[in-house]
């Protein structure tokens, strides 16, 4: 929902989602693939994060941008977590986009 609510078409999102599924991220700017290995590691193996990973995000971000992607990394995936655990759905809708014209009073 996300990258629709960014204005992206559907065409393009399952563009963007399949590129990141499969893990090649060569297309991207350095940074963005330093944060998506990061957030990859947090979430599949995150007894190996250290102090390496996150001085390759200060590298990148800034020390003040470091901790904004761990932040939002761990928030997105306590949120994956916490939505499997009671298997709540995603919505269908995007719920931030306008009402077609039509429907405006």
């Amino acid at each position: 929902m996300g990258l629709a609510v960014a204005g992206l078409k559907q065409e393009e999102i399952r563009d963007r989602e399949t590129m990141l599924a499969s893990g090649n991220w060569s297309s991207l700017p350095p940074h963005h693939q330093v944060a998506l290995r990061f957030a990859r590691k947090q979430a599949l193996e995150p007894w190996k994060v250290g102090q390496a990973d996150l001085e390759e995000l200060a590298r990148h971000f800034g020390r003040d941008g470091m901790w904004r992607v761990v932040w939002w990394s761990s928030r997105c995936h306590f949120m994956t977590r916490v939505a499997d655990a009671f298997q709540l759905p995603l919505e269908k809708d995007n719920v931030f986009q306008d009402e077609p014209a039509s429907k405006k009073p």
